[in-house]
Order: C-alpha cells, then structure tokens, then sequence
C-alpha cells in the first residue's frame, strides 16, 4: 500500500505568508515586523516636529516602546522618519 505524501511548506509559501503577515491590514507607510509596528513619514521639518510630538504623546514610550527608528533630512529639506512601536500596551 502506497503511502500518503506528506504535503510540506515551500520556500516560496512561507515567503508568501511571512509578508501576508507584514502586510496584513496596513496602508502604505506602515509595516509590521515581529511585533514591532513601523510608521514612515515625510514632512517639512516643522510638521515632522509636531506629528513626532503627536505619536510620542499617543503612544507614550512606556507603554507601547515607542521610538524614531531612523530619521534623514532630503534634498528638499523635508524629514522623512521612521516610528517604531509596540502596536498595544499589555
């Protein structure tokens, strides 16, 4: 009696699921990663100030880690930074 073949993950259906779970229920910009949510913005620097002031006070750094991952001036002189964080407090 032959037996049954044993129906195995590929490669390429683990790459598919890993980045259905990065990408699952997030608009452009955000990401998630582990357990750690990413946020990208780009902004003139004045509007980058106050949208970093907004998360930080939203998500304060206690309870959810919060964090700019990275951060870099363009050419244009506009922020382009990158907020990380726990995506809910326990």
């Amino acid at each position: 009696m032959a037996e049954k073949p044993t129906l195995r993950p590929t490669p390429a259906d683990l790459a598919r699921r890993m980045a259905e779970r990065r990408d699952h229920g997030h608009g452009p910009g955000k990401t998630v990663i582990g357990q750690w949510r990413r946020e990208t913005y780009t902004l003139p620097r004045p509007e980058a100030r106050e949208k970093a002031r907004e998360l930080f006070s939203r998500f304060p750094k206690a309870a959810y880690m919060t964090e700019i991952e990275f951060w870099r001036e363009l050419d244009d002189g506009q922020i382009e930074f990158t907020l990380r964080r726990l995506p809910s407090a326990d």
